[in-house]
């Protein structure tokens, strides 16, 4: 019988691997720190959250999480992951990812999103310490 760590190492990226990926991209941006309201994951530069990531995914959940996109916001809803983030977010621009449990996320246009939601909320001080 095999260990099923094995054979992890085989697989595709899971939800939750591309989650810590995310995070820690997120967390590696000018100033930007973690917090936890409701039990979630956010992380915030300058007191204001940029990027909500929720709950660490299941082993066998999906990816969800939500940005600020005030540029692509627009073109990006019309992808078939996407939809305006709930709570009235949605309505200034948050848009909300949501992969089901095995489908890929293509993590470099993610990783992109989170930095566009980055510029829109840091301090122009901090966005002018990004590497371009």
């Amino acid at each position: 019988m095999h260990n099923p760590s094995e054979q992890s190492n085989e697989l595709p990226n899971t939800a939750r691997d591309d989650w810590a990926m995310l995070r820690a991209f997120a967390l590696g941006l000018p100033g930007a720190y973690e917090d936890n309201p409701w039990g979630e994951c956010v992380v915030k530069v300058n007191k204001k959250v940029f990027v909500f990531l929720g709950m660490e995914p299941a082993a066998d959940a999906g990816l969800a999480f939500s940005t600020k996109l005030p540029v692509s916001g627009a073109d990006v809803l019309s992808l078939p992951f996407t939809e305006p983030t709930g709570y009235g977010l949605g309505k200034h621009g948050w848009v909300t990812v949501r992969f089901l449990p095995g489908e890929q996320a293509p993590i470099d246009v993610l990783r992109d999103w989170i930095i566009e939601s980055y510029r829109a909320i840091a301090p122009k001080r901090l966005v002018a310490q990004l590497a371009e």
